[in-house]
């Protein structure tokens, strides 16, 4: 079999929204691929920070802060921060308006300090925002936007009541940031994430790809939610779990179970990636 190069979102995709962990039947489906010659990255909105735990369990690198900072092994291939105007033009015009806002250093991540008040009050939701309010009621390494210092950030979370409090936002940085808003959302509750147009998680998978010599029609993609549809469209085969978005569903090649049904072994053996 030629040798594929695979990415893998994380929350609600690898893992269950929010956790660290994947099911071991991911594990043993990811290790077999390895062993057959595969490369197998993540692709994420998580900063390196965020995902280093799942990073351990040894994957080739990864396409993370949703395209923004790329690495296989320990070679960084792609760098882009938001600049310092963009950074504090977006705080502001969020800030004014009562958004949410968290944002992503490479080591480090900031939350506005009452978010989790704000998050408490909603009900339902999408893996974006379980995430969120995990990491938030874990202390994932969240910390207090007070504490910010200054250090270049990829991206901002925003969660807020009404897309009416985007507005300011959209009309200052819609050039350079696509608002991506996720479509399964919360009662009461908008959620979503302003993403650099200079590149978004297609982009690092061209990048991987273009790196590590791989042709573009020998890779793959598994997603579940609005911010891999650039990854989705990018692949060469794309694979949407079946708790996942229904536009990113209708885009994918193929939809798999959901992944706390094992859904990520049962697509690798389908589409042979652990044959010996």
């Amino acid at each position: 079999m030629t040798k594929k190069l695979i990415f893998l979102d994380i929350d609600g995709t690898l893992t269950p929204a929010g956790s660290n962990v994947p099911p071991a039947s991911a594990l043993a489906a990811i290790r077999a691929a390895q062993q057959n010659g595969h490369k197998v990255f993540l692709c994420t909105g998580r900063n390196p920070d965020m995902l280093a735990p799942v990073l351990a369990y040894g994957f080739d690198g990864a396409v993370a802060c949703a395209g923004g900072y790329v690495f296989a092994g320990d070679k960084v291939l792609f760098d882009c921060p938001m600049t310092d105007a963009q950074r504090d033009t977006a705080l502001r015009l969020l800030g004014e308006q009562g958004v949410f806002r968290t944002i992503e250093a490479a080591d480090a991540t900031f939350g506005d300090e009452n978010l989790s008040e704000f998050l408490a009050q909603q009900d339902g939701g999408n893996s974006e925002l379980v995430r969120w309010r995990k990491a938030l009621a874990e202390k994932l390494n969240i910390r207090p936007m007070g504490e910010y210092d200054g250090r270049p950030i990829y991206k901002v979370v925003i969660m807020c009541n009404s897309a009416a409090q985007l507005i300011p936002a959209r009309q200052a940085l819609e050039a350079e940031f696509d608002f991506v808003v996720q479509d399964v959302a919360a009662h009461n509750c908008l959620n979503g994430e302003l993403i650099n147009r200079k590149f978004d998680k297609g982009t690092g998978v061209r990048c991987v790809a273009r790196a590590l010599g791989f042709d573009l029609k020998d890779t793959i993609g598994f997603g579940d939610s609005m911010n891999d549809m650039a990854m989705i469209e990018t692949v060469a085969y794309s694979v949407c779990m079946a708790n996942g978005s229904p536009k990113v569903q209708e885009k994918s090649d193929l939809v798999c179970p959901a992944v706390e049904e094992d859904g990520l072994a049962w697509a690798f053996t389908r589409l042979g990636l652990t044959e010996k």
